[in-house]
C-alpha cells in the first residue's frame, strides 16, 4: 500500500477558535473520576487556558499597534479593549500593558505562555519585576534575569515568584550588596505607593449600622487582621464557652465539654459575621492592652541582622508578607511588633521533660517560620494554631522547638485519630510538613 501524502491545511484564527468553542460542547466531566483523574484534567484544562491567554494577550498587542483605538474615538487601546470585552476598564488597561511587554520586551515569557507552561498571572509577575530592574542593565542581563523568573515560574507559584522576582539582579551575576538595594527600594516605592493610596469612608445606614471601605498598607492590614483573627480564633471562642459553662454551674469536665461543644453547634457558621463581631470587640476595647482575655496579636517582623543595620533589604513578617529594612527599623520599637533579628545560627528554646506544654515564647519563635498550620495544603492562619509534639509527650517526647508542629485544631484532632497516619517532613529551614492518609 503507497502512503499518500496529504498537504498541511491551514485554518484561520477565528475559524479555530470557533472549532474550540463547539468542542467544548461536547466535553464532559462523567469519565473523569477520582483524584488522580481530575489532577491530570485540571493540568490539562490549564495549560489550555494557558495557551488561549498568550493568544488573546497576542490580539491585544496587534489592535494596540494598529491603533484602534483612533479609529473608533476612544481614549486608548484599554478603553477599545474594555468596551469590545465588557470587562473592567483597570483589567484592560493592564492586560494592553502584559501583551505590549510581552510583544515588544519579554520573548522567553511569551514563548512559554504560548507553551502553557506558565501562567497569565505568572507573566504578569515577570513583567512587573523586569519593568522594575535599574537602569545601567544590558540587553544579555536583562535576558538572563528575565529567562531565570521564567524557569522559576514552571516550579512556583505567582505568590513565591513574585518575592523572588525582587532578587531578580542576582541573576545577572550582581554583587549582594546591589541586589539587597534593588529589592529595598522596589519594597519602598510599593510601600510609599500603598501610604499614598490610604482610604477610610464610611456610610450611616440609618437602620443602627454604619457600612464602611479602607484601603491601607499591607503591614497595617496584616496587623489588623491577624487581631481580629485572634479574637474571633475557635480556641479563644472555647476558653470563653467553657468559662461561660462554669459560670453556669458546670461542674465536672464533661458537662464543661458538652457545654463548650452545645456553643459551637449554635454559633453562627458564617465567618465573615465572626470577624465583623471580632472587629466591634476589637473598637470599643482599644487600646488593645486593654482586651479581656489573653489575645496574642503581636506581628513578628523578621530581618538579617546586617540588613537591619544597613537599612538594606527586606523584613519577612509572619503573616507572610515582606516589607523593607528600613521600614521594619521604623516600626521595631512600637508596642504589638516584635522583631527577630536573625544573626547567625538561632538559639533552639529547648524544655525538654521540664514541660508538658509550649510557651509563649516558642509559639513566637516559630511565628519567623510559619505563616500558617503545617499540613499539606492548609492555609489557616498560624495565630489559629496548636502545637503538637513531633515526638508524642506521652512516649517520652521533649518540649523542644524543634520537635513543635503547627497545626489547626482540625489537622491536630487528625493527627491523633487512629484511623489516619500521618508522615512529617522537615526542610532545611527546620520547617515541617505534614500529609494525612487513611490507614488501609
Amino acid at each position: 500500500m503507497t502512503a499518500i501524502a496529504l498537504p498541511e491545511t491551514s485554518f484561520g484564527a477565528v475559524e479555530v477558535l470557533r472549532e474550540i468553542d463547539g468542542l467544548l460542547d461536547r466535553v464532559g466531566s462523567g469519565d473523569v473520576v477520582g483524584g488522580p483523574a481530575a489532577r491530570t484534567a485540571l493540568s490539562a484544562v490549564d495549560r489550555t487556558i494557558s495557551r488561549l491567554q498568550a493568544f488573546r494577550l497576542s490580539l491585544v498587542a496587534e489592535a494596540d499597534r494598529s491603533e484602534v483605538a483612533s479609529d473608533s474615538g476612544l481614549t486608548d487601546t484599554g478603553a477599545w479593549l474594555a468596551a469590545t470585552t465588557r470587562q473592567d476598564g483597570g483589567q484592560a488597561a493592564r492586560d494592553v500593558r502584559l501583551a505590549t511587554a510581552l510583544d515588544t520586551e519579554l520573548p522567553a515569557t511569551r514563548a512559554a505562555l504560548a507553551a502553557g507552561e506558565v501562567s497569565a498571572e505568572h507573566a504578569q509577575v515577570i513583567a512587573t519585576a523586569t519593568a522594575a530592574l535599574p537602569p545601567g542593565l544590558d540587553a544579555l542581563e536583562r535576558t538572563a534575569i528575565e529567562v531565570a523568573l521564567v524557569r522559576r515560574a514552571r516550579l512556583v507559584d505567582p505568590r513565591t515568584l513574585r518575592r523572588e522576582g525582587r532578587r531578580a539582579l542576582a541573576a545577572a551575576q550582581r554583587s549582594q550588596a546591589e541586589v539587597d538595594a534593588h529589592e529595598d527600594q522596589v519594597l519602598r516605592t510599593q510601600e510609599e505607593r500603598a501610604l499614598a493610596k490610604s482610604r477610610l469612608s464610611w456610610h450611616d445606614n440609618g437602620d443602627g449600622t454604619t457600612s464602611g471601605h479602607f484601603t491601607l498598607p499591607t503591614l497595617a492590614a496584616s496587623i489588623l487582621v491577624k487581631t481580629v483573627q485572634q479574637i474571633a480564633s475557635p480556641r479563644r471562642f472555647a476558653q470563653r464557652a467553657a468559662r461561660a459553662a462554669k459560670q453556669a454551674g458546670a461542674s465536672s469536665a464533661a458537662e464543661v465539654t458538652e457545654a463548650t461543644w452545645e456553643a459551637f453547634r449554635a454559633a453562627d457558621g458564617d465567618w465573615a459575621h465572626r470577624y465583623g463581631a471580632a472587629f466591634v470587640e476589637l473598637i470599643e476595647h482599644l487600646p488593645t492592652d486593654t482586651l479581656s482575655g489573653k489575645v496574642a496579636a503581636t506581628v513578628v517582623v523578621t530581618v538579617d541582622h546586617e540588613q537591619l543595620k544597613a537599612s538594606l533589604g527586606r523584613a519577612h513578617l509572619d503573616t507572610g508578607h515582606d516589607l523593607s529594612a528600613s521600614e521594619a527599623r521604623r516600626l521595631a520599637c512600637n508596642a504589638g511588633l516584635l522583631p527577630a533579628v536573625l544573626d547567625g545560627r538561632s538559639v533552639p528554646l529547648d524544655l525538654g521533660r521540664q514541660e508538658r506544654f509550649f510557651t509563649e515564647g516558642q509559639r513566637v519563635a516559630l511565628a519567623t517560620i510559619y505563616d500558617s498550620c503545617a499540613a499539606q495544603g492548609c492555609d489557616r492562619p498560624y495565630a489559629w494554631s496548636e502545637l503538637h509534639h513531633e515526638d508524642p509527650w506521652a512516649a517520652g517526647g521533649s518540649t523542644d522547638l524543634d520537635l513543635a508542629v503547627p497545626l489547626c485544631g482540625h489537622h491536630h484532632r487528625r493527627a491523633h485519630d487512629p484511623r489516619y497516619r500521618h508522615r512529617i517532613d522537615t526542610n532545611t529551614r527546620g520547617k515541617k510538613s505534614v500529609s494525612y492518609a487513611l490507614r488501609s
